[in-house]
């Protein structure tokens, strides 16, 4: 990750439903829990206005699976917005459990006026939440 944004890391839990039939997580897994950790990183580092008048769905998710977990490891998503452009929102998210990467995601999100579900831009106010302070 090389981005200048804040990282914001996630707790993953995994169910038994999680498990597939070769005794690992299931692939779709992954993506439920893409979709939590961005919507978590939004709700932790954008003002509470914004959260409230502005949705969230995705684009697109391109997904490297690099090792499997299991029932009993303990994963982290960490979560990195790569760019904002108009209304949409570039994010890459690591899973690792411990030092090994499990899968590497990039995705696309738009981002929706909660009230019209139109597209709608952040303002630099609210993308500013997203790095760290200037010196």
């Amino acid at each position: 990750m090389t981005s200048t944004a804040i990282p914001h890391s996630f707790p993953i839990g995994i169910d038994p439903a999680d498990i597939d039939f070769m005794g690992h997580v299931n692939n779709a897994s992954y993506l439920k829990w893409v979709q939590a950790a961005v919507i978590s990183h939004w709700q932790r580092l954008a003002p509470a206005d914004a959260v409230a008048s502005h949705l969230w769905v995705a684009l697109k998710h391109e997904i490297t699976y690099r090792k499997p977990a299991f029932l009993d490891d303990e994963v982290i998503a960490t979560v990195l917005l790569e760019k904002v452009q108009g209304a949409r929102a570039f994010y890459e998210t690591i899973i690792r459990r411990g030092e090994d990467v499990l899968a590497e995601v990039r995705s696309s999100w738009c981002c929706l006026d909660a009230e019209t579900l139109r597209p709608a831009r952040l303002t630099d106010s609210v993308i500013e939440h997203f790095y760290p302070p200037r010196d």
